[in-house]
């Protein structure tokens, strides 16, 4: 069965870290684009930060810059992403996604991403 699955979601304080981890199954993580999505209650989704395994280039929305670290390991065909002083506006329900074939970056600006996770939740609170 080809899926992502997120895992690493929880509940932390404010200024507190998390590391989240979306595995791939089904299918071999070596040529992508993977990305990382948010959606807090009442909100739009939103993507936080991509990585591109060609170069391994990443991206980060203002908001998490300096904050968040995405990564891939191929060998546990995983990609993460490591959030540090998290806040309470970075409560969320958090999705990765990825595009595997075609013009990759190309698909990523369109949105036509090939597989989605089913989401973790990350909560920020005191």
């Amino acid at each position: 069965q080809v899926q992502l699955v997120e895992s690493g979601g929880g509940w932390v304080q404010p200024g507190g870290s998390l590391r989240l981890s979306c595995k791939a199954s089904g299918f071999t993580l070596d040529n992508y684009v993977m990305g990382w999505f948010r959606q807090a209650p009442g909100g739009e989704r939103e993507g936080v930060s991509w990585i591109r395994s060609s170069d391994g280039t990443t991206y980060y929305v203002d908001s998490v810059k300096g904050r968040f670290t995405i990564s891939g390991d191929n060998a546990k065909n995983t990609v993460d992403l490591q959030m540090t002083s998290l806040r309470l506006e970075d409560t969320a329900v958090y999705y990765c996604a990825t595009v595997v074939s075609g013009r990759l970056w190309t698909r990523v600006l369109s949105g036509e991403y090939d597989y989605w996770g089913q989401g973790t939740q990350v909560t920020v609170s005191s």
